[in-house]
């Protein structure tokens, strides 16, 4: 194939496979978002870390599926130009007709492995910050007024009556436990205002009281106020709290696979690792898988001379439903047992070895027969008459 044609091709196709991705990423994303975060998220700075965090783990688990519809509709709109039957027309063959798209799914196969091993499990840590602010309530203007809410396992109980601003409470009452002074504190006060520091949160408290009573005996102490300050574990202005574990997902490459063993202890450990394993080495892959399938069912099927097309729609459909049936197989099975494995890597293999078959018989072309031997010779005379 000359090589200006090459890039041609190669083009027309990339710009159809970037458009399906934007077109599958970002519902995925905004729906992901609205359904993890509340409302009060936005006003406190929480969408842009959960973005960050979960773009590339869904653009490395929608490539695939980018680069097998974006073949198949180019594929159908050149088919529908007559444009195949001109590339057959110059004597190119099928595999030189696929050649650049399988070039481009070979690039993104690579992209997919640094998106799953590197990208992803770097900013998917954002995410799960932002999961752990959420759940437990560590941003304040997330706070409801007439709420109680707890911290640091139920040492620390929060209330507020109302918001004046957001940042500034009115009436404000907080009862934390000291374990290594064994006292019980109970603090009160008519204003409170939350300030972030890099680290977390200060509340600034005015006319107020303390009461703090020993959980050993019955003293109780009482000491009033005018200003005091404590500190809060709440997000801050430049990080967010820590969570005190890790998702087997937030793992580099070199320390999932040495968590392997570890795993392998506990069964239902061991499936989320199988599950995470395949997502992360399996579901790149499947980017040569869907482009050799999409072209296969679009040269067989579709509508090559733009005369005829009744299956033309065949790997619209075919694509997202091979994809998602290999996501929701190891989801699903590969946390059951790690064995299902082997049935869905023999899918990926004949799903590949379908479509080379495909186009590998498109590209076929049987010699002419030869006929050496004399023509019969005819005998002089008439015909005999029909009876």
């Amino acid at each position: 194939m000359p090589r200006l044609l090459f890039f041609y091709l190669f083009k027309r196709v990339g710009f159809s496979v970037l458009i399906v991705q934007l077109a599958l990423s970002v519902p995925v994303v905004l729906s992901y978002l609205l359904y993890q975060l509340p409302p009060a998220a936005v006003r406190g700075g929480l969408v842009i870390p959960a973005l960050v965090g979960v773009t590339p783990t869904v653009a490395y688990m929608t490539l695939p599926m980018a680069i097998g519809v974006g073949a198949a509709l180019e594929f159908s709109r050149m088919a529908s130009e007559g444009m195949i039957a001109v590339l057959y027309a110059l004597r190119l063959s099928v595999w030189s007709i696929c050649r650049p798209t399988l070039s481009l799914a070979a690039g993104v196969v690579v992209l997919g492995y640094i998106l799953a091993n590197i990208i992803a499990p770097h900013y998917s840590s954002n995410m799960q910050d932002v999961l752990n602010v959420v759940r437990n309530s560590l941003n304040h203007r997330m706070l409801d007024a007439a709420h109680f809410y707890t911290f640091s396992n139920g040492v620390k109980t929060l209330y507020i009556e109302r918001w004046i601003t957001p940042d500034i409470a009115a009436n404000l009452f907080i009862r934390q436990i000291s374990i290594e002074k064994m006292e019980e504190e109970t603090i009160t006060a008519a204003r409170a205002e939350f300030r972030r520091n890099d680290s977390g949160v200060i509340v600034a408290l005015s006319n107020g009281s303390i009461q703090t009573r020993s959980v050993t005996s019955n003293e109780v102490r009482i000491a009033n106020f005018d200003e005091y300050a404590m500190a809060l574990p709440m997000q801050g202005s430049s990080s967010l709290p820590d969570r005190g574990w890790k998702g087997v997902y937030e793992l580099s490459a070199g320390e999932f696979l040495a968590s392997m063993k570890l795993a392998k202890q506990d069964h239902r450990q061991f499936g989320e690792w199988m599950a995470e394993a395949a997502k992360r080495f399996g579901a790149p892959a499947l980017a040569l898988a869907h482009a050799l399938l999409a072209m296969a069912l679009t040269l067989t099927f579709g509508n090559i001379t733009g005369r005829r097309g009744a299956a033309g729609s065949l790997p619209i459909i075919a694509i997202p439903a091979a994809h998602i049936g290999f996501l929701v197989g190891l989801e699903s099975l590969l946390r059951i047992s790690a064995w299902f494995a082997i049935p869905l890597v023999a899918a990926v293999g004949v799903e590949i070895g379908v479509s080379a078959w495909l186009i590998g018989r498109l590209n076929y072309s049987p010699r002419a027969k030869r006929f050496d031997a004399p023509a019969p010779a005819t005998t002089a005379g008439y015909a005999a008459p029909a009876a």
